[in-house]
């Protein structure tokens, strides 16, 4: 997949290099898309902006605002006199609406931070130029190779200049592709105020990764309708629905003594806490052995020591009643290895996380449809889906700003096998560019 001028001109047709629809001369000439999305991107890229989940901080991590104070410092420098970085490290900034028209106002939102499971420092970018198949040996590590069959969206990519890492780090396309296309946006509709459009406000996040995205955003001060993260994977698509999704943590206290005495008495916490990993679901309920619409159960962190020990897991699932059918099973598999343990208790907590943005923003349709016709204008076939998992805009759709996600182009994220095309963020900005003219074009 990928922009193709032909296939959008011989569509909607041209007068003088620009592109036409029914009602007029609406969008940009083909000047307009002098794309800055790339430079922008390998920029970004080598700033470490890594989130760490062990930090109370916000953001967890300081060097994410090294990213938010470059990212100012442009937006300042495309005339957003308002952009700053506060100091919870993010980053707001306003584009003015061009218009007469009551257009409403949207907020076009990409998260700084990449993710813990991978290193992200002194990140090395490389471009495969004119991408003919097969599979792509990185580098610096010859034995990480984005292999063809394990792949398959490589498929849609000939011809394109692909960017990868070195071998050694993630590259952050995840979600760096999404703050370049935004960047690259605002620059053409600034740099062509023939394109009408409604106020758009900008937003950075910190600490997404982390599932701390918007503790901290402050949503009066952004003063936006709806809003659209720019977050997703395969050009073309448009995710309206994501995972709900728990935390879970499990306290056992067990029983402690010295070893040398210990038969008939000592409960040991660890190997209570190991059993009850040992009984999760394998063949189904974990994230290895599911896809589509399944749910799973997921530990993602366990310590201890001889008399406690606590064991940290994810829920997630498309429903509510499927995070409490996955909870309750849960419960039941320890309840059931405490009987072998009579003299130790345990403790399970569960925390609200986030949930389906699909309940929100389904009572929305028309920014499902702006977008949709936003990827159609851009020359692409839109595709509607869902994430398992969740961005930023789930939570935000529950604060009041309902927020589907847009493509990215992001592929393999939180791994060394991390790319993207360069066509695909290409793309992505023309949505962008598409969206703001649309909102305006059907305003009253």
């Amino acid at each position: 997949m990928g922009f193709r001028d032909d296939l959008l001109f011989a569509r909607i047709g041209t007068r003088h290099g620009a592109i036409v629809s029914s009602k007029g001369l609406f969008s940009v000439t083909s000047l307009a898309f002098q794309h800055t999305v790339l430079k922008r991107f390998l920029r970004y890229v080598v700033i470490d902006t890594q989130s760490d989940p062990a930090s109370p901080t916000c953001p967890s991590t300081e060097k994410q605002k090294d990213l938010g104070r470059l990212l100012v410092k442009e937006l300042q420098e495309l005339g957003l006199s308002d952009a700053h970085l506060d100091s919870f490290g993010y980053v707001y900034a306003t584009v003015p609406s061009n218009t007469d028209k009551q257009v409403p106002v949207i907020c076009l939102c990409s998260h700084m931070d990449t993710s813990p499971d991978c290193t992200g420092k002194d990140v090395k970018p490389q471009i495969v130029r004119n991408y003919q198949g097969g599979d792509i040996v990185l580098p610096a590590d010859r034995s990480q190779v984005i292999r063809a069959a394990e792949h398959p969206a490589l498929r849609d990519q000939i011809g394109h200049d692909i960017v990868t890492t070195d071998g050694t780090t993630l590259l952050g396309a995840d979600n760096k592709a999404g703050v370049a296309e935004i960047m690259d946006a605002v620059h053409i509709l600034l740099s062509n105020p023939q394109i009408k459009h409604g106020t758009l406000k900008i937003l950075f996040t910190p600490d997404e990764e982390i599932g701390r995205g918007v503790d901290k955003a402050d949503l009066k001060k952004l003063g936006a309708d709806f809003g659209y993260t720019i977050d997703g994977e395969s050009a073309g698509h448009l995710e309206d629905e994501t995972f709900s999704a728990d935390g879970v943590t499990i306290a056992i206290e067990g029983v402690s003594t010295h070893p040398g005495f210990a038969k008939g008495k000592m409960e040991h916490a660890i190997k209570i806490a190991a059993a009850i990993i040992d009984r999760l679901p394998r063949e189904t309920c974990s994230p290895e052995t599911t896809e589509g619409r399944e749910g799973f159960l997921h530990p993602t962190n366990i310590s201890g020591t001889l008399e406690s020990a606590t064991i940290s897991l994810i829920v997630r699932d498309f429903t509510e009643h499927g995070l409490k059918q996955k909870e309750a099973l849960l419960e039941q598999i320890v309840q059931e290895v405490m009987k072998d343990y009579p003299r130790s208790t345990y403790r399970m907590t569960v925390k609200e996380q986030y949930r389906n943005m699909k309940a929100v923003v389904d009572q929305h349709p028309e920014i499902v449809e702006n977008a949709l016709e936003a990827i159609r204008r851009a020359g692409l076939t839109p595709v509607r889906s869902s994430i398992r998992g969740g961005t930023d805009g789930s939570r935000l759709s529950f604060m009041g700003l309902p927020c589907p996600n847009i493509f990215a182009g992001e592929h393999a994220f939180h791994s060394r096998l991390e790319w993207v095309s360069v066509q695909d963020m290409q793309a992505a900005v023309r949505t962008i560019v598409h969206l703001a003219a649309i909102f305006e074009e059907r305003a009253a």
